[in-house]
């Protein structure tokens, strides 16, 4: 399975994208200090919102901070809330989502309702009002309070498809042969579930990245750090897009578009892993178009 992934071109871009920006998350704030020999917050008095140049590569703030020191330690803030809130969210809703769909029963019942009623909650409201009262918390408070509404999606869907696998010939033999349901689930079933619960890991990663950008602009969310979403809110108040300062704004939420492109791309590929019919059809399409080209080229010759 794992070599599948690695040949697939989409996934291996994907993760090269995905793995770095979390080298910049991690050995982000150790460059800036120690290659640049700046800070986020250092402000160049000689060079006040002036355009990207040879000293500062991405340009700088109104204030005069350097844009790219900002972006480069902005990426722990963004890609650490989105990996912890998407950790989060994926074991909740594997601990959720797998042991009702293979136990049934009234377990099924109580935690299919509590599921249902978080999916009925206003997540995006009550993340709002929440980081409201906490607002000035640290990264990992946020992380979890936006995991606190994200699990109930991927726990319907683990519970749907751990429900097809009880009764595939595998679970049955294992469980006339005296098996234990723990080691069932665990053991049996949730390694099936590689693919979707990789997928759904990728795409909680993104919205929990989106999710701290939209706090950040709205100005709720943690202070005195910087992240992709505190830069775009700095911009946003100081008029750069008025004042043309594309540079203080563009750079972060490139950012964000790419890390979003990267596990998208990575879903795409383990979907053309996990489906067959459909990297069938992927390859059948490419011949189909490469046929029309060869036959279009003596035609344009003529």
């Amino acid at each position: 399975m794992l070599n599948g992934f690695l040949r697939n071109s989409k996934v291996r871009i994907g993760l090269g994208v995905f793995a770095a920006f979390l080298l910049l998350a991690l050995l982000g704030p150790w460059f800036v200090s120690a290659v640049m020999h700046t800070t986020p917050r250092t402000i160049d008095y000689d060079a006040l919102g002036q355009p990207p140049s040879a000293k500062h590569l991405l340009g700088t703030t109104l204030p005069g901070s350097d844009v790219l020191a900002q972006v480069i330690v902005g990426a722990r803030g963004s890609v650490f809330v989105g990996i912890t809130s998407a950790v989060l969210a994926t074991v909740i809703a594997a601990l959720v989502g797998v042991p009702s769909g293979f136990l049934g029963g009234r377990l099924d019942h109580g935690l299919t309702a509590f599921t249902n009623l978080f999916l009925t909650l206003p997540s995006f409201a009550l993340t709002l009002i929440i980081a409201g009262y906490v607002q000035g918390a640290a990264w990992w408070v946020i992380a979890l309070i936006i995991a606190a509404f994200e699990w109930p999606g991927g726990a319907r869907t683990l519970r749907s498809q751990t429900m097809s696998l009880r009764g595939r010939d595998f679970t049955v033999a294992m469980r006339m042969l005296g098996e234990s349901k723990t080691r069932l689930v665990f053991a049996e079933v949730m390694p099936h579930m590689t693919g979707i619960v990789s997928a759904m890991f990728l795409r909680a990663c993104v919205a929990g990245v989106f999710a701290e950008a939209a706090l950040s602009f709205l100005g709720i969310g943690t202070t005195g750090s910087v992240s992709w979403g505190t830069i775009i809110s700095e911009a946003q108040g100081q008029s750069a897009i008025l004042n043309g300062l594309w540079w203080w704004f563009v750079p972060p939420g490139l950012c964000i578009a790419l890390l979003g492109t990267a596990t998208a791309l990575v879903n795409f590929g383990i979907d053309e892993i996990s489906n067959p019919r459909l990297s069938a059809a992927n390859r059948k399409l490419m011949k189909r178009f490469r046929r029309a080209a060869r036959t279009a080229e003596p035609e344009v010759a003529r």
